[in-house]
């Protein structure tokens, strides 16, 4: 058997710190996805818990150039108005269950004042082909909206150019109308009197808990997999490998014999050859 010596050359050395932080990497890794996971239950719980309050007034919730509380996602408002239709703003690059669509946003002037961007629902249409004019009107005169509360877009996406946008943001859409409007946006669940057109209204999140669970084992089980690959290396090279040990000694000692043949040595002459047979005299007597 050899000794441990092996261990602190180099070549074992780079692999050991190779497996170390391959190890780290995957035990973070595992950590990340179960704080994911963690932060999707409180995320369900949050939603779940807005989605079966009573409604409040939209102003106990939302106020102009306030963002909207992370807690307060989802949950549901009421506010009485009149749509401005005329102000409607398209999201484009919409797709439900494949097919392509835009979300219509059309403000709510309250009865308290600010405006209410309310999401009125999808429409199947192609991404960059719809424009106001193409969208079925909202109802006419006082409404009263119900609604989701959604939190405000960020990034260039939520850019309003030309009467629309690729997401809803009231920080971008409120210059762009040139009204002062409430801070996020609701996605709408009823509104009476109802439209003579309906549309598709806004899909409610999925309460599951996704794959976390499961990628984090996934994870930890590859840095398992990684610290018991070194040892069991680290035990073949000890122990000799299967091509340096005596169990390959005494196998290359067992070996059977060679079952080549040798090739006799010939000759091109008949008296040349110690087989060949005696050639009569010159006399031709026997």
């Amino acid at each position: 058997m050899r000794s441990l010596r092996f261990l602190v050359s180099r070549r074992w050395l780079v692999f050991f710190l190779v497996v170390v932080a391959l190890a780290y990497a995957t035990w973070w890794l595992g950590r990340w996805q179960f704080h994911r996971l963690d932060d999707r239950k409180h995320d369900n719980a949050v939603v779940e818990r807005n989605e079966h309050a009573d409604p409040a007034p939209v102003a106990e919730v939302l106020a102009p150039g306030r963002e909207v509380d992370a807690d307060d996602e989802w949950r549901t408002v009421t506010a009485t108005g009149t749509y401005l239709p005329d102000e409607t703003v398209i999201v484009r690059y919409r797709t439900r269950d494949g097919s392509s669509g835009v979300d219509v946003v059309v403000p709510l002037q309250t009865n308290a004042g600010p405006a209410l961007l309310v999401d009125r629902g999808w429409l199947a249409t192609q991404n960059s082909g719809a424009v106001p004019e193409d969208v079925p009107p909202p109802p006419t005169g006082q409404v009263t909206v119900t609604g989701y509360v959604r939190v405000d877009a960020t990034g260039s996406s939520a850019r309003v150019s030309d009467g629309s946008t690729r997401s809803i943001s009231s920080e971008q859409i409120g210059p762009a109308i040139d009204r002062e409007v409430y801070g996020g946006f609701v996605d709408l669940a009823t509104e009476d009197p109802a439209a003579a057109t309906p549309l598709e209204l806004a899909e409610l999140p999925d309460l599951g808990n996704g794959p976390h669970f499961f990628y984090g084992l996934q994870w930890w089980f590859f840095g398992v997999l990684a610290v018991f690959g070194f040892f069991y290396l680290a035990y073949d090279e000890w122990r000799g490998g299967p091509t340096r040990g005596p169990r390959a000694r005494q196998s290359v000692r067992s070996s059977p014999p060679s079952t080549g043949s040798i090739t006799p040595e010939t000759y091109d002459a008949a008296g040349e050859s110690k087989k060949a047979a005696a050639r009569p005299n010159s006399s031709g007597s026997p």
